[in-house]
């Protein structure tokens, strides 16, 4: 397996699309504070437009994206084409196709990242600003000096359950790519497979299943050493009570 190139390929992209993936979280932070204003109307209305991705089935998501994605009638190129741009085949470009595939991992997990930071800084004790406005400190310095201090703990959870989740991607990219023969027609293929996607293959196309099981086994050993790398970090930088 170490020898193996499909296999560290699959790897470089499962862990690339992971810290790329990493951005629904300050993202979500930004869009949480947005949305914890006082006097804000309509906050149901607005977290159930972001959740919305969150429980929508995923082979959906990837069919609408694979169609918006599309070189030839997307509707992203359509709209690229109305200001003169001859946009790409997105998922077929091996230069953008993980970042596609990133675009749409972060917009179908931003709405649960959303929510849960939403209930992390409704939970902050409201005395914590009402000090720091007596300091003398506005809206940036409360955000920067109360709210992510305490929101940390949170912050340190999403960001373990977003690692986990992303070294398991598959279904995305088994929707908008394919698997098998006709999915490695695709000239943007090598920089989309992925790790689970690599032992599905192993398993179910080639019927490899000795070769599958030892995919998932170092899978589950990234997955047991970067969890406990991110909870020996979190000391440096969450701040609990």
């Amino acid at each position: 397996m170490l020898h193996d190139s499909e296999f560290g390929r699959s790897l470089v992209n499962t862990l690339a699309y992971t810290g790329l993936g990493l951005l629904s979280i300050p993202l979500a932070i930004v869009f949480a504070a947005l949305l914890n204003r006082r006097g804000l109307r309509g906050i149901g209305v607005y977290r159930t437009f972001f959740f919305l991705p969150v429980v929508t089935m995923p082979v959906a998501v990837g069919m609408v994206w694979r169609w918006l994605y599309n070189g030839d009638y997307g509707l992203i190129n359509y709209v690229l084409s109305l200001v003169g741009i001859d946009g790409p085949n997105w998922v077929a470009d091996p230069r953008l196709a993980l970042y596609a595939l990133v675009v749409v991992g972060v917009w179908s997990s931003i709405g649960y990242n959303l929510v849960i930071f939403l209930a992390g800084m409704q939970a902050i004790p409201r005395e914590y600003y009402e000090a720091a406005e007596i300091d003398g400190a506005g809206p940036l310095r409360q955000f920067r000096s109360v709210t992510l201090p305490l929101l940390s703990p949170t912050a340190f959870f999403v960001s373990v359950i977003s690692v986990i989740g992303s070294l398991q991607l598959f279904d995305l990219v088994y929707v908008m790519a394919g698997s098998g023969a006709a999915a490695r027609s695709n000239p943007a293929f090598p920089r989309l497979e992925t790790v689970v996607q690599l032992f599905y293959d192993r398993a179910f196309v080639t019927n490899d299943r000795g070769y599958a099981a030892a995919i998932v086994m170092v899978l589950l050993l990234i997955i047991i050493v970067l969890t406990a790398l991110q909870f020996q970090l979190q000391k440096r930088w969450v701040h609990y009570g």
